[in-house]
């Protein structure tokens, strides 16, 4: 199996794909698949959020000499994020608040989409070893080939943001799963 790409490019690849989905919710019809691809993007901006609070942020704090603060940046951002993520969940997907709250999580997700891939990730990509981006890069996609797709139905129904947290972090096991 050959060598995959480093964390920056395994996150930009994210990034890409979580604008893609947030494309598809606003040209899809119906309340139900509007639902089921909002769950989607959901499950996927939380694996997202996960993979960089554990593999990226250590980086961060590492090799830069403000990492501290710039990492915790990132997992205020995050906390944004999952906060909009919490309010959208169980509104009517053909609702108003559904559409103004889709619109404010992807403004979020957006801006710090830029401000990651216009100033973190450059500063990273001269400050750290490529030796540490190609490593970090493996542990974030068997990170995300671990972490199971979706929340285990049979949980207690704690919110869809929180199992999934739950589930990428390995404090639930998936009952049929993966």
């Amino acid at each position: 199996m050959g060598r995959g790409a480093d964390v920056i490019a395994e996150l930009i690849a994210d990034h890409r794909e979580a604008a893609e989905m947030f494309d598809r919710i606003e040209h899809t019809t119906g309340a139900e698949d509007r639902q089921r691809a909002a769950e989607r993007l959901t499950v996927e901006l939380v694996r997202h959020t996960v993979v960089e609070e554990e593999h990226l942020c250590p980086a961060i704090r590492e090799h830069l000499p403000d990492g501290d603060v710039v990492a915790d940046k990132e997992v205020a951002d995050h906390s944004l994020v999952e906060k909009l993520l919490k309010d959208l969940e169980g509104l009517d997907a053909e609702g108003p608040e559904f559409d103004r709250l889709l619109a404010a999580l992807k403004s979020e997700v957006t801006a710090h989409v830029r401000d990651e891939e216009e100033n973190l990730f450059p500063r990273l990509r001269r400050a750290c070893p490529q030796g540490v981006l190609d490593r970090l890069g493996d542990e974030a996609r068997r990170a995300k080939e671990l972490a199971p797709a979706g929340p285990d139905p049979a949980a207690p129904d704690t919110g869809l943001v929180d199992r999934v947290r739950d589930l990428v972090h390995g404090r639930r096991q998936v009952t049929g799963g993966r």
